[in-house]
């Protein structure tokens, strides 16, 4: 049986500076990890990366932090080459990298159907690509998506609709990884308690889905917890290896298939 643990692994994490990512990164240096390659996409949240490297180290794990815009295939190649200088070939790559738009489809410009392709499924599909590539045989990918995708409402067309490629990509790329034992898998959170969420919802739309899920009454906020979806990506990118091509849905029953 090989060894599915996190212990002694080297992790790239895409959006790995804050919120979920960023918990992952922390999670998997106590876990054990060799080495953690930590994505950001800006300067703005340069320093939240330098602070999730900082934390990684004192665990006597590698890390390091590496900025790239994903929405080009190049950028995507680039961060991989990057990462392998850094510190090796991973053994798992994670992307948590996502835009929400809220909008009616009428009033929603080309421009922004654009950016929101190239960040929910252009990125993600490039990001299969390379990590195919690159990722270690034996080794897992998995990448965020949404419980929307469960959902029938109005409003996050293009945020659900740019995220939906994502569960074929998914299902294509275990197939052609699968001869390597490479497991690939996709996890659909529900709203989750982030500035993700609250830059988009207004107070309303926030009532609601602090009620929506059927564990609502039982969350801190009624919304989904980082705390609650980081230990079901560190299943899944282990031990849960044979659910391979699978989209899961993680949400305390706010939607499901």
């Amino acid at each position: 049986m090989t060894n599915r643990t996190i212990a002694g692994k080297t992790v790239l994490i895409a959006g790995g500076a804050k919120n979920l990512g960023g918990l992952l990164a922390r999670d998997f240096a106590v876990q054990g990890a060799k080495a953690i390659v930590i994505h950001y996409n800006s300067a703005a949240s340069a320093k939240d990366a330098e602070a999730t490297v900082a934390a990684v180290k004192a665990t006597g794990a590698q890390a390091v932090a590496l900025q790239a815009d994903l929405t080009t295939a190049g950028a995507v190649e680039k961060l991989f080459a990057d990462a392998v200088a850094a510190v090796g070939r991973p053994d798992i790559a994670i992307n948590t990298v996502g835009k929400v738009l809220k909008k009616p489809m009428s009033e929603i410009t080309e421009a922004e159907y654009d950016e929101m392709s190239a960040v929910n499924a252009k990125a993600a599909f490039f990001f299969m690509k390379e990590a195919g590539k690159v990722v270690n045989d034996n080794g897992a990918i998995c990448t965020l998506v949404t419980s929307l995708l469960g959902a029938y409402t109005p409003f996050y067309s293009s945020y659900a609709g740019t995220k939906a490629p994502v569960e074929h990509f998914t299902r294509a790329a275990s197939k052609e990884l699968g001869e390597r034992g490479i497991s690939v898998t996709a996890i659909g959170p529900g709203p989750m308690d982030t500035p993700f969420f609250y830059g988009q919802e207004n107070a309303d739309a926030q009532a609601y889905h602090k009620s929506a899920a059927a564990l609502s009454p039982f969350s801190k906020t009624g919304l989904t917890d980082i705390q609650d979806i980081a230990p079901w990506i560190r299943f899944l990118v282990t031990e849960g290896w044979w659910m391979t091509g699978q989209t899961i849905l993680v949400n305390g029953g706010y939607t499901t298939k």
